[in-house]
């Protein structure tokens, strides 16, 4: 793995309607936060649903700005699963590797926060430094990030990591793409990772302990999902497996695939 990566951080779920998607999430048994605010540079708010050491998120804009003109132009095309983010103990360092590498595109650091309403009615400030890949190298067509943590206590709540619905964690993020094997070289190239073959999936592992992200043509997904090939897009990110003690239907949210596995 490239230096200062440890493995998938989260999934990020582009949404246009923060409380009606928070809303349709819950529905299917997450625990969400409270809804947070960003820093006002970047324009965004946000819902997470955290587990062990993963979690998702379901993003959207509250005022444009340059932070967020990928998200929007996301946005302007479909709701759904629009990135991936990796963790990194060194978001400064991270992001000098890549333009050390020729990455000169590299968006970051960026430094940010979010204050969090805790469950004791107290309130901390969650802090994050991020660095973005070049816009055109988005694996499949799924765009890559990295982002250092500096107040996990305020971001992995307890109270926040127990989900009705028993999900413990990603095992997989799923991107469509009809050129699987140069969409999982080219991601393995970017974060200096290996790819393994897995059925029709072509899956690059992020790092031990941490999910996977696996290639397909989006028939393939659709299979797995039990749902019709054109609702999910033919280049980006379709689908997300998720653990839990029991299998269950997958579901669609959000322009989303979600597959149960124990």
């Amino acid at each position: 793995m490239l230096e200062t990566l440890i493995g998938l951080d989260h999934l990020v779920v582009a949404v246009r309607d923060l409380d009606a998607a928070a809303a349709e999430w819950a529905a299917l048994g997450f625990t969400l936060s409270p809804r947070g605010l960003h820093s006002a540079h970047m324009g965004s708010g946000n819902y997470t649903m955290m587990f062990g050491e993963d979690y998702l998120e379901l993003l959207g804009v509250v005022n444009p700005t340059p932070n967020n003109v990928a998200l929007r132009d996301f946005l302007a095309g479909r709701e759904g699963l629009e990135r991936a983010a990796f963790t990194t103990t060194d978001a400064e360092k991270g992001a000098a590797a890549l333009r050390a590498k020729g990455l000169s595109g590299t968006n970051g650091p960026v430094h940010f926060g979010r204050p969090v309403p805790l469950p004791d009615g107290g309130e901390a400030e969650a802090r994050f430094s991020v660095f973005h890949y070049p816009r055109d190298e988005a694996p499949g067509g799924m765009r890559i990030f990295a982002c250092q943590h500096h107040t996990r206590g305020a971001v992995w709540v307890p109270e926040l990591q127990r989900h009705p619905n028993g999900v413990t964690g990603i095992k997989r993020a799923l991107v469509a793409t009809e050129t699987p094997d140069a969409a999982a070289a080219h991601l393995a190239r970017l974060i200096e990772g290996e790819v393994r073959q897995d059925g029709v999936f072509r899956v690059v592992d992020t790092g031990p302990n941490r999910a996977g992200i696996g290639f397909a043509p989006r028939a393939a997904i659709a299979a797995l999902a039990r749902c019709e090939a054109a609702a999910l897009p033919i280049e980006g990110g379709a689908a997300m497996i998720l653990s839990t003690p029991t299998p269950r239907p997958p579901v669609f949210a959000t322009g989303t695939a979600v597959i149960f596995e124990g």
